[in-house]
């Protein structure tokens, strides 16, 4: 891998392991229709015209119903759990359970798209669970109902990217990764849209609000799915994936940083067996020599 490859793979867990301070920001403030709604409805636009600036056919009349059952698992059902979350976790905790994604998708792909479970996929389980557990008491928050909740929210949104992984792989592979990033997103957004008015903002809308907005939108959906999926065109999907093993670092980073969360051991210890889990789950098997 080329150092700027690397670059661009580190940029991007840093990207998206920043997605959750600002959902955490934003959240309290907007609620999670609100913020989810913006979210994909500023971000999926901007990349259906750079699509159209591009030149790439995003095949709308062939793959929506492709793009609207995407945009519900990967970006409504999700982002929604994952703002609900954050009204009741800080955003470390989210962005550690959030690396149980590769995990969850290997582990799909056994009865869904037939592939082997094989011993590693269940030692990566049970260490990754073990490491859910350990973040689950490990910091400065309250283990009550809200809590549980909350990190039962997080992991359904894990299991939800895993379930849309599966489904694009299986159903979508005819359409562009790029056009369906956009797409999906605006199908995601007008589901949204009806509910706005039952869910008005709880606080003022200040100018930082909109800039986190912006910044949720613009950066962390718009400019990381760009980089992504070209990403993937230029070192493969697998590698592509391990920026997921940064974003948990960068995630409690940012936290630590900009909303003055604690980071403890035992989180630091948890992180690293999630980490660790999808590592062994995603680990290639060894090639078998042919006999000669």
């Amino acid at each position: 891998m080329r150092q700027s490859d690397a670059a661009r793979l580190v940029a991007l867990s840093a990207i998206w392991g920043a997605s959750f301070i600002f959902i955490r920001v934003l959240a309290p403030v907007l609620g999670p229709v609100l913020t989810v709604t913006t979210r994909v409805l500023i971000g999926g636009a901007i990349l259906i015209v750079y699509c159209r600036v591009i030149g790439l056919d995003a095949g709308l009349s062939r793959h929506w119903r492709q793009y609207a059952v995407i945009g519900g698992t990967n970006s409504t059902l999700p982002f929604m759990l994952f703002a609900f979350a954050a009204l009741h976790l800080p955003a470390s905790y989210s962005v550690i359970l959030n690396a149980m994604t590769p995990l969850f998708t290997a582990l799909l792909a056994v009865p869904l798209l037939g592939e082997r479970l094989t011993a590693a996929k269940v030692a990566g389980l049970v260490v990754g669970v073990a490491g859910v557990a350990l973040v689950s008491g490990a910091g400065p928050v309250v283990p009550d109902l809200w809590f549980a909740f909350a990190v039962a929210a997080c992991l359904g949104a894990t299991l939800c990217y895993a379930g849309s992984s599966i489904y694009m792989k299986r159903y979508a592979s005819g359409a562009k990764p790029l056009a369906i990033a956009g797409w999906s997103q605006i199908f995601a957004g007008v589901a949204l849209v009806p509910f706005v008015p039952f869910a008005p903002p709880t606080g003022s809308i200040t100018p930082l609000i909109v800039a986190n907005v912006l910044a949720l939108a613009v950066v962390c959906s718009s400019a990381a799915y760009a980089l992504y999926y070209r990403l993937i065109a230029d070192i493969g999907p697998t590698r592509a994936l391990t920026m997921a093993f940064l974003m948990p670092v960068f995630g409690m980073l940012w936290g630590a940083l900009f909303l003055g969360e604690t980071i403890t051991l035992p989180m630091i210890a948890g992180c690293g067996l999630v980490i660790g889990g999808a590592t062994i789950v995603l680990r290639p098997a060894p090639a078998h020599r042919r006999r000669s």
